[in-house]
């Protein structure tokens, strides 16, 4: 079983060492012997992380390649399910904490699987807060009332 699910902004830090920070680097070691689960969107929002940093002249082409290859060396699983509960389970819990759908699927895959949600993005911790699903890196960030539209 994957230890958690992991988010695009944490996967972020790896790949830019000035966005690291101590505890993503724990999670990344985590992730090396525990596993990590992704919803099929993951994939597209390195890719979009990735050629953007490209285009704004922050990575070469070649370094791309090289941290693709490194990502497809890490245990992370993409989830079969998030597809078919687009629609349903993800879309409703993007209503009722006000996230996009694309942030909902991480939030719905970490609640179906009772697995800690990996992320740095704001109103995502607030809305896996508000549903009781545990998040890491621990933050300073101190909401458990229902996000706000």
């Amino acid at each position: 079983m994957s230890a958690f699910v992991l988010d695009c902004s944490v996967t972020a830090t790896w790949l830019f060492p000035d966005q690291g920070t101590p505890e993503t680097e724990a999670l990344l070691d985590r992730l090396r012997s525990e596993g990590a689960l992704v919803p099929g969107i993951w994939h597209l929002e390195i890719g979009n992380v990735l050629v953007r940093a490209e285009r704004m002249k922050r990575i070469a082409k070649a370094k791309v390649a090289t941290y693709l290859h490194l990502l497809r060396r890490l245990a992370i699983v993409t989830d079969t399910e998030t597809d078919e509960r687009a629609l349903r389970e993800t879309l409703l819990l993007a209503r009722e904490c006000s996230l996009s759908t694309y942030d909902a699927a991480y939030l719905e895959l970490a609640m179906r699987r009772g697995v800690q949600l990996a992320t740095l993005d704001r109103a995502l911790i607030r809305a896996a807060r508000y549903m009781q699903v545990e998040t890491v890196p621990k933050t300073n960030l101190r909401v458990h009332e229902k996000p706000h539209e």
